[in-house]
């Protein structure tokens, strides 16, 4: 992508420190993250952190038990830019990038676009939701409005998921960037609600459809940055390819259990962010009514998108 006359975003802030948690350590934030954890990544998501906790030597069942004090927030957060390290310069650029894209879509739309906060932290973190943690990957969070990256996670695209390429890297941020635009339209809010009234099942299957639209509005903002350079495409591809539940289940050694899914096939990833990337149109990334999922909810065609 050519980012290099991209203007970098304001709209930052970098944490120093470690957040506290349960009793003063690490399984406090997590229990108070581990309802997030479970609306994004279902049961499967609980059981792969609880498994990193006892790994670490953390108790998982202090995080059921009810006990401990709230999460101490050990964290100062600089918003210096002199302190910026190039690969977050870089991050800034590309939510730059996001901020004029969207805001010119909300202004053909007679709307006016609030920019998110990208939050830089490294291993450990505070967010709204709770502790921020490397293992989740990046994250956004609806409590607080803000994009949570440990810039880490890029040499993990590249190395674990085999990713590679700034393209890929940048349709990370710019994919919770789009779920930072379903909060605006209230698409969050509501399809959150829905899952509290349906099995874990139904839960599961319209999160999906919450991921596929930010993949395709991740592919709306590419289209339209006018920044796409030859092979970008095919990066973009790799890396939705690569994050497939299907894929990611097949390298666990489990068989796909589409059930189980929170994000999507591989398939379904390829083809939301290629829609995106040929129409440049927010209103074709409708993937509630698409799939039939959702039927009535946030997210139906000519709703609240903008554009």
């Amino acid at each position: 992508m050519r980012l290099d006359d991209e203007r970098e975003s304001s709209n930052f802030e970098v944490q120093d420190g470690r957040a506290g948690g349960f009793g003063g350590g690490l399984g406090g934030g997590l229990g108070m993250l581990l309802p997030f954890i479970g609306s994004r990544f279902g049961c499967g998501g609980i059981v792969v952190v609880l498994i990193i906790l006892a790994v670490m030597g953390v108790n998982p069942l202090s995080l059921l038990g009810g006990g401990g004090g709230p999460v101490q927030q050990n964290v100062s957060v600089s918003r210096d830019p002199q302190k910026l390290t190039d690969i977050q310069r870089w991050s800034l650029r590309v939510l730059g990038s996001t901020e004029r894209v969207w805001d010119q879509i909300y202004k053909e739309a007679g709307q006016q676009y609030r920019p998110t906060v990208l939050s830089f932290y490294s291993q450990n973190g505070a967010s709204g939701c709770g502790a921020a943690q490397s293992a989740m990957g990046p994250f956004y969070c609806p409590n607080d409005q803000k994009v949570y990256l440990d810039t880490d996670f890029f040499t993990e695209l590249r190395q674990r998921f085999g990713a590679p390429g700034d393209f890929a890297q940048a349709y990370v941020i710019a994919h919770e960037v789009g779920h930072h635009v379903q909060d605006l339209q209230g698409t969050l809010a509501e399809v959150n609600q829905r899952q509290r009234a349906v099995s874990e099942a139904d839960g599961n299957a319209l999160q999906v459809q919450v991921e596929l639209q930010a993949d395709c509005y991740a592919g709306v903002w590419a289209r339209r940055t006018g920044l796409m350079e030859a092979g970008d495409l095919e990066e973009g591809m790799t890396a939705a390819q690569a994050i497939g539940d299907d894929t990611l289940q097949k390298a666990a050694g489990r068989r796909p259990v589409p059930e189980s899914f929170t994000h999507g096939s591989s398939t379904e990833r390829m083809q939301w962010l290629n829609k995106g990337l040929e129409s440049g149109d927010p209103a074709q990334c409708d993937t509630f009514a698409a799939t039939g999922a959702a039927a009535g909810a946030a997210g139906r065609k000519g709703g609240r998108s903008p554009g």
